[in-house]
């Protein structure tokens, strides 16, 4: 410094004070400075207080010399403690300054200045609340601040800045939340644990609404909230708990919507104690802001789904996951299946649109949806209001959520109770919102179809259930013509077409017109055939679905809808079916669950007495495609007390070729017989008069038999029938046997042989082609 330069009004001996290396002597050189000041404010001479506060500010605490900027640090604060409650009028050029020397490289010369800006502060009070934000910002900078004599002058001066907020009521708190939006991504340890606190304390102050702008902070505290501090995340912990108090207290004043996505984001992030926090706003939002929440059911649902599949180490987790998806789901209801076109036009244009997204907070670090997953956030909804909760104007944006649905049934990596909760969802909305749903319904039904396979018995439930809706529900009926009507009835999607005729393909022949709906299902809408011809599409390329799952499956639909429905059309299907192999191994199937599940009861005895003209059409249809396996045939006319037919059938035997397969389901259908379902039929055995066909039908079942177990059983129960002459009662007896019952006389019995020995001519072909390409032939028996 130059010491012949003029500092007037400062003394050479202050001038020379200052600039000393000794604090006791910068210390003196302040008390003359304290005192010239003093005698300038008595003089109400502004213009030599500004200048002396310019020199020290310019020429000493602006200096490149260290020791000069000590002296102009304790000069600069000796100037507030004279100026007194005047020092608000030159707050900004003691502060300046001051904070300059923040940054400054000596760590002593950084306490300095600490220390100097707690006395300007504490001298001014609530004057220097203009001037918060500079001071925020270099005390933020201080708080992360190596050295620790630093650290904790800046944290004397930090609690005396709060003592002055929280005492006034003039803090511009929409000046400072920008700066807080800034610092709150900071990832220094102390810088952070500076943020939190100070948030904790304007979260204290009464007349201080910091919800009003807590979407500012909020994805900012999740990320603090990450912070491997345990201290840290605690204080954030408390933070956070404070706001959702306040939330709970006052959601009138709540914008859920900005804060929708933020919540979504954070519900997916890898962090326990994040996922957590985030999911248990997330549920309070779901509860609180109602329908308010649905424009962001897809994203919801992102974050959502995953959790549902969480193991224990995850439970809490997974139990607040279930409550969000249970609640969002409630939201749901009959009245979102209104068309928009009929809605108000007031109420349009106050609905959040799918585009008017949320984008992602900067500096957020948490991952967001897969990619393969994302959809559209929506917003647009700023404030809750309580008056609208239960009917708020909003629309529900079934594109997003099925998409979401969607993608997670396709992920096979995914848990199985986020499979079945996906399932839940498709099955509610297809409830609640049909009409809608069902543009939805082909891209779908492939993946629905596929999820048959899947390994947990409660999924393929709940699928079937989801499948089942489809294809009763009125509202997929169309009154579209048929796929089939032209000549090119294709459509983009291939699981939802009627499959055309090629080699190991389902039925279609030039004949197959007006099968998309058939004529025993009117309750059934134009889904219900498709989903027949698909669902033995799959049995069919997938022969281990068929083996493992495939009478659970049937079972389970006969339940869910009509009976005899999935039974006419896949008879109907199967009539049509160019795999004759698979037509075999699907009859016998489909005549086993028929045959023995307590699900086809009442389809039982329907077919038993054939009483109606519905259940001959029944018995017709079944029969011709049962004829592609002969035994099944055989039972199905023991079933209907077709005994006449079933001898004549067995009489056409001869002609067929016995393989150890043929002869194994004769075996199983001599077990049938003893079982409780033909209890009828053995009681029928003792009026020998009235059934004799049913006796020669047994009697040529056991003479196909070789000398088994099964051959043994027929014997015995034959052996028991009363008064064996009788079995030479010919037609001519008086009575008429019951297997030519009048209330039967509509069905051609020999239409329907002839029909029999077509179809098994076609089978022999078929096998014999086989032989010719070297396929290993059935193993035959020589007898």
């Amino acid at each position: 410094m130059n010491p012949e330069k003029d500092f007037a009004p400062l003394t050479p001996n202050i001038v020379r004070a200052l600039n000393d290396k000794l604090y006791e002597k910068r210390k003196v050189a302040a008390l003359e400075i304290e005192k010239l000041v003093r005698e300038f404010v008595a003089q109400n001479n502004t213009m030599q207080i500004k200048h002396v506060i310019q020199t020290l500010s310019q020429e000493f605490a602006l200096s490149q010399h260290p020791h000069s900027r000590k002296g102009g640090l304790i000069g600069l604060a000796a100037c507030s403690i004279a100026l007194g409650k005047d020092s608000g009028l030159y707050l900004k050029e003691l502060i300046e300054p001051v904070l300059t020397c923040f940054n400054d490289a000596d760590s002593r010369l950084r306490y300095y200045a600490c220390e100097a800006l707690y006395n300007i502060v504490k001298v001014a009070r609530g004057a220097v609340l203009p001037h918060f934000n500079v001071l925020f910002g270099g005390l933020s900078k201080l708080a992360a601040d190596p050295d620790p004599n630093v650290k904790s002058g800046s944290e004397l001066l930090d609690r005396l800045l709060k003592d002055i907020v929280t005492e006034s009521n003039k803090f511009d708190l929409v000046g400072f939340i920008p700066l807080l939006r800034e610092r709150i991504y900071s990832n220094n340890q102390y810088a952070r644990q500076f943020i939190i606190s100070w948030i904790l304390v304007l979260e204290s102050v009464p007349d201080i609404n910091l919800l009003d702008y807590l979407p500012e902070i909020l994805d900012g505290l999740f990320q603090i909230l990450g912070d491997n501090g345990k201290e840290i995340r605690k204080m954030c912990e408390v933070v956070l708990g404070e706001f959702l108090k306040e939330i709970k207290k006052n959601p009138s004043s709540v914008k859920f919507a900005e804060m929708a996505n933020i919540l979504v984001i954070h519900c997916q992030t890898t962090d326990d104690l994040i996922q957590l926090t985030a999911m248990c706003w997330m549920r309070e939002f779901i509860q609180l802001a109602g329908r308010v929440m649905l424009p962001y059911s897809s994203g919801i649902l992102t974050a959502v789904l995953p959790c549902l599949a969480y193991d224990d180490r995850k439970k809490s987790i997974k139990e607040v996951a279930n409550v969000c998806n249970q609640s969002l789901m409630k939201l749901v209801t009959t009245e979102d299946d209104e068309p928009d076109e009929l809605k108000p036009a007031v109420q349009r244009q106050a609905e959040p649109s799918p585009e008017d997204s949320l984008a992602k907070p900067e500096g957020t670090g948490s991952g967001g949806p897969d990619a393969s997953c994302d959809s559209s956030f929506s917003s647009g909804i700023s404030v809750f209001s309580p008056a609208s909760t239960e009917r708020a104007p909003v629309t529900l944006h079934l594109d997003g959520i099925v998409q979401v649905l969607n993608c997670h049934l396709s992920d096979m990596a995914i848990g199985m109770m986020t499979r079945i909760a996906v399932l839940k969802w498709l099955y509610h909305l297809y409830i609640k919102t049909p009409r809608k749903m069902f543009r939805h319904t082909d891209s779908l039904f492939p993946i629905l179809l596929q999820t048959l396979s899947d390994e947990s018995d409660e999924v393929i439930l709940k699928d079937l259930e989801v499948l089942a809706e489809i294809a009763s529900s009125p509202a997929g009926q169309t009154d579209d013509p048929s796929p089939l009507d032209g000549p090119d009835f294709r459509v983009s999607h291939s699981e939802l077409q009627v499959p055309t005729a090629g080699r190991g393909g389902l039925l279609t022949t030039p004949g197959t017109k007006g099968l998309e709906c058939s004529p025993s299902t009117p309750t059934m809408n134009s889904y219900f055939y498709k989903f027949m011809i698909n669902l033995l599409k799959r049995f069919s390329s997938e022969r281990k679905l068929l083996e493992v799952r495939g009478a659970f499956i049937i079972r389970q639909l006969c339940l869910l809808l009509n009976a005899e429905n999935i039974f006419h059309s896949m008879a109907d299907i199967l009539l049509r079916e160019e795999d004759l192999k698979f037509a075999s191994t699907m009859v016998h199937t489909l005549n086993t669950i028929l045959l023995t599940s307590t699900e086809l009861f009442q389809l039982r005895n329907q077919l038993k007495d054939l009483k109606t003209l519905e259940s001959q059409n029944l018995f017709c249809c079944l029969y011709r495609s049962w004829c592609h396996n002969p035994v099944t045939t055989v039972s199905l006319c023991f079933l209907t007390q077709n005994y006449r037919h079933a001898y004549d059938l067995i009489q056409k035997f001869g002609d067929l070729e016995v393989t150890v397969d043929f002869l194994t389901e004769v075996d199983k259908l001599v077990q049938l017989i003893e079982c409780p379902i033909f209890t009828y039929l053995r009681l029928q055995l003792l009026d020998v008069r009235n059934n004799p066909y049913l006796i020669k039908a047994l009697y040529g079942l056991l003479m196909l038999l070789p000398q088994s177990s099964a051959f043994q059983l027929l014997s015995h129960r034959l052996q028991c029938v009363p008064n064996p002459e009788l079995l030479q009662t010919e037609d001519s007896l008086k009575a008429v046997p019951k297997s030519q019952k009048a209330d039967s006389a509509s069905i051609d019995y020999a239409e329907l042989l002839q029909h029999f020995e077509k179809v098994q001519k076609k089978h022999l072909e078929v096998r014999h082609q086989r032989s010719g390409r070297g396929d290993h032939l059935d193993r035959r028996v020589v007898l």
